[in-house]
């Protein structure tokens, strides 16, 4: 197996106004989260949230303790929130086994042990996305699935953005620190989400895009609403957003996200919006 991961400083918004597209894409996007055999991951200054990914193979991915997070174990001090968005798969965290099929999530608590990530069918692998952030307390580890979800339908079909989301890994749903997680998807139809456009400069976010079929794509929104800039991404990729940056996206098909939250409260609804017609 192979662990690879890179360290993304965190940008002033006056700085991003004069990002080119490379530039943006540099330090935003994450564009290769999942190879065979292989744990890859970016660790943010944005709240110190991590976001990788891991695909297992031919062997079991032991999670490591990457240098920058200066501890024994990656959840010494970390909490993580992961989604199977692949084929069956196990996630081994100390003497726990959890099974999680597609859309599955798991929350892991802080604590000294190995989280180790395997696939049932290596020709099916198991796709884990996960999100990171750092914890001051430890909370039990726990599968939630779309059935344990605060799940709620917005939008509709004439406004393009029909959409259920899944509140999984909050508050309503179990016990965390900081870590906030759930999963959008959007009806066939529909492109838009997160519109109106908000920010919340008490939290940082990163959103993962898939369900995007071969030759289509996703244009996430970014920036200040005032100064907004795009991104064309691809399925299975992943954004950073700063917590004084919008997050949303149109696509050229339906699609489903991954959003993961972290930062100094855990209320999902506080937002401030944008109106459509102040964007700029």
């Amino acid at each position: 197996m192979r662990t690879n991961y890179q360290i993304r400083y965190a940008a002033h918004p006056e700085d991003a106004k004069h990002y080119d597209t490379s530039r943006l894409r540099r330090d935003f996007l994450i564009e290769r989260l999942f190879a065979a055999d292989e744990v890859n991951m970016v660790y943010s200054m944005y709240d110190r949230m991590v976001v990788g990914g891991a695909m297992p193979v031919g062997e079991s991915l032991k999670l490591e303790a990457i240098d920058p997070l200066k501890s024994p174990f990656f959840t010494t001090r970390r909490e993580i929130g992961i989604f199977n968005v692949g084929g069956d798969g196990v996630v081994r965290v100390g003497e726990e086994t959890f099974d999680l099929s597609y859309k599955d999530a798991l929350y892991i608590g802080s604590g000294d042990r190995e989280v180790f990530f395997e696939s049932k069918d290596g020709s099916k692998p198991a796709l884990f996305y996960f999100n990171s952030t750092t914890a001051h307390t430890s909370f039990p580890c726990r599968k939630v699935t779309k059935s344990d979800a605060d799940s709620v339908h917005m939008g509709s079909l004439e406004m393009s953005n029909e959409r259920t989301i899944n509140k999984m890994l909050v508050n309503q749903v179990l016990p965390t620190c900081q870590l906030q997680m759930g999963m959008t998807e959007l009806a066939t139809g529909s492109v838009w989400n997160t519109m109106p456009a908000h920010v919340h400069s008490r939290r940082m976010e990163a959103y993962f895009y898939f369900e995007i079929p071969e030759g289509q794509a996703v244009c996430h929104l970014m920036g200040e609403p005032q100064e907004t800039r795009h991104i064309w991404m691809q399925g299975n990729q992943a954004v950073l957003s700063p917590e004084w940056s919008i997050h949303s996206a149109a696509a050229t098909h339906n699609y489903t996200f991954i959003w993961g939250m972290g930062g100094e409260n855990l209320d999902y609804g506080d937002q401030d919006f944008s109106e459509i017609t102040d964007l700029r």
